[in-house]
């Protein structure tokens, strides 16, 4: 391994990175307490042996910055800094070579270059390149992105949602480990040292603060998406809010409630997770059906019916599922290439997916890819347990929970009569 050696936070991480870790209270604090002044280089922490190490509050907040831009609702920020602690002691320079799978293990993460290559090339992680550089995983905010997004593939492992316990002790041997006794140590010490982690506020965010500079002004901290985008047009294009100013149903609801064009407010619940209400998210489902899929036959309330289920109706998302329709980030960039078509929504990050219109129009090609899947013509009953659970999990034998739940989320708009026993969906 080429020597690599770290003396500033200038030197292993970004301009706009290092603001946004300038914009926060905690960290700006640590830091000028010990004497660095902004627009100058921000010294490392060393351990006695010389090795550059990030303090707590570094380690907390580089992972929350992660989180709230990329992993929003579906990975943990005291995951990866307890995982950090356990892998490298938060040492961006912690090398270590695995005799089994002759790979080195690198950075505060732990991940190898073999790890990294493939979530960047299968997975479509590719927010930051590092396929053919290795020593660019030595980069903290680098190597905290790929130890998220693996932890976001073992979260969804062979398409079945999976503990805290199965992730931290899979990423530790390996899934085939997820369960042996082998592991069961490192689990325990995993809990040990994330009981032990300094208080967090919740989502970690607060008030913007005054920016910094005119990166980090364009860094905004975010509560389940982004704390700014609390209106409908400041998730939508000017084209699909035109089009639902046109759905009779939502106008009326809109303007009974004193929305304004250019401002229209979506709600929140109690701990204010914006939402749709059920007349929104039939609008959004109609309009990506008319717009995009007029030739299949698609019903919209089976996509609400489907939303419902996968999320509540949640913008952000819930749990591990990302968006209104659930659809995560590597699945929507796999619909877009160029063989499969999907390209009437561009989506360049996690948080385009908290766009509603983009979240149901992926939703629904990967429920129009389903119907066909392996080159058949699939029953409406395969389509949906297939994109609840995913497709090699479809158990048409006997009608199980997913179906009733969807039945009985179906029900829920006016449209579908009860007393109905079967489902038109393709």
């Amino acid at each position: 391994m080429a020597a690599v050696s770290f003396k500033y936070w200038n030197d292993c991480v970004d301009p706009q990175d290092l603001d946004a870790m300038w914009t926060d209270p905690d960290v700006r604090a640590e830091w000028l307490n010990v004497g660095e002044t902004m627009g100058s280089k921000v010294h490392l922490s060393r351990d006695p042996d010389g090795q550059p190490y990030l303090t707590q509050t570094e380690m907390k907040v580089v992972a929350g910055i992660i989180v709230r831009r990329h992993f929003v609702s579906q990975i943990d920020s005291d995951m990866l800094c307890a995982i950090a602690e356990l892998e490298s002691g938060r040492q961006p320079l912690a090398t270590q070579y695995n005799k089994k799978s002759k790979d080195y293990m690198m950075g505060i993460m732990q991940i190898s270059p073999k790890t990294a290559d493939w979530l960047v090339r299968d997975l479509s992680y590719q927010t930051y390149e590092v396929r053919g550089v290795s020593k660019l995983l030595y980069k903290p905010f680098v190597n905290v992105y790929l130890g998220a997004a693996y932890l976001k593939w073992l979260s969804n492992f062979e398409q079945i949602e999976r503990s805290e316990e199965f992730m931290v002790r899979a990423y530790k041997g390996g899934t085939k480990k997820a369960t042996h006794k082998s592991t069961l140590h490192y689990w325990k010490k995993y809990l040990s040292v994330k009981g032990s982690l300094p208080a967090r506020k919740v989502f970690e965010v607060g008030p913007v603060p005054i920016a910094l500079s005119a990166s980090a002004a364009a860094i905004s901290p975010r509560k389940g998406a982004n704390p700014t985008k609390t209106t409908w047009d400041s998730r939508t294009s000017p084209e699909d809010m035109e089009e639902m100013w046109n759905n009779p149903n939502v106008s009326k609801e809109w303007t009974k409630s004193g929305e304004k064009r250019g401002k229209v407010r979506l709600s929140h619940d109690t701990e204010k997770r914006p939402y749709l209400s059920r007349t929104e998210q039939r609008a959004v489902a109609e309009i990506i059906l008319a717009k995009h899929f007029s030739t299949i036959g698609l019903k919209p309330t089976v996509l609400c019916a489907i939303a419902e289920i996968v999320s509540m109706r949640f913008v952000n998302g819930v749990g591990q599922r990302t968006g209104l329709m659930g659809i995560d980030y590597p699945t929507a960039r796999w619909l877009y290439k160029e063989d499969l078509g999907y390209q009437g929504y561009i989506v360049k990050s996690v948080e385009d997916l908290t766009n509603p219109f983009i979240s149901m129009y992926f939703g629904t090609a990967y429920m129009a890819w389903l119907s066909k899947y392996e080159g058949r013509e699939r029953s409406p009953q395969f389509v949906v347990q297939a994109y609840i659970s995913g497709p090699q999990n479809v158990n048409l034998q006997e009608t199980g929970p997913i179906w009733l739940k969807f039945e009985e989320a179906l029900n829920r708009y006016e449209e579908v009569k009860k007393d109905q026993c079967s489902c038109p969906i393709l």
